[in-house]
């Protein structure tokens, strides 16, 4: 049958040098302790973090049981992480005295970052209508970017068969 993909795929070379077990760790998501000084946040962060009450009860509760969501963060390439999700449970940390943060690492360009940080922070109870303003704003920009052509010129023409 003409046009019909086949079934058949070719194993990578990863597939070929690698156990069964080292492919399967790979495909886990990766949660980890990360020290607080490697954490830089989110550039343009549209949701402030506050030293309130509530501050002070995540505080007492990562005091007594730790931080039991993991924020979320991704690798920037220099050893260092950007969080996308978890700047309360950072900050807390930081006056719980603690070094580090356990932290979910994930692979995201910049775009899929700015969405998935916006859509954590509208489950917060309390959100500046301002806050919320410039996070949608960010979000709109972002998907908008996503899958855009990169590779046209302006000023050149395109022919299609």
């Amino acid at each position: 049958m003409a046009g019909r993909k086949s079934d058949f795929v070719l194993p990578t070379l990863d597939d070929l040098f690698s156990t069964q077990e080292m492919r399967d760790e790979a495909k886990l998501t990766r949660i980890r302790d990360i020290p607080l000084e490697l954490i830089d946040s989110f550039p343009d962060h549209p949701f402030k973090v506050r030293d309130d009450e509530d501050m002070t009860q995540l505080v007492e509760s990562i005091k007594e049981r730790g931080v039991i969501t993991p924020a979320t963060v991704r690798p920037k390439g220099d050893g260092r992480y950007e969080l996308v999700s978890g700047h309360r449970r950072k900050r807390a940390c930081e006056l719980a005295g603690m070094n580090t943060l356990r932290c979910e690492v994930v692979e995201l360009t910049r775009d899929e970052a700015t969405i998935l940080m916006v859509e954590s922070n509208f489950q917060r109870s309390q959100i500046l209508p301002s806050e919320k303003a410039f996070a949608y704003k960010m979000r709109l920009d972002a998907m908008s970017r996503q899958g855009k052509r990169t590779d046209l010129r302006p000023g050149r023409r395109y022919y299609s068969l």
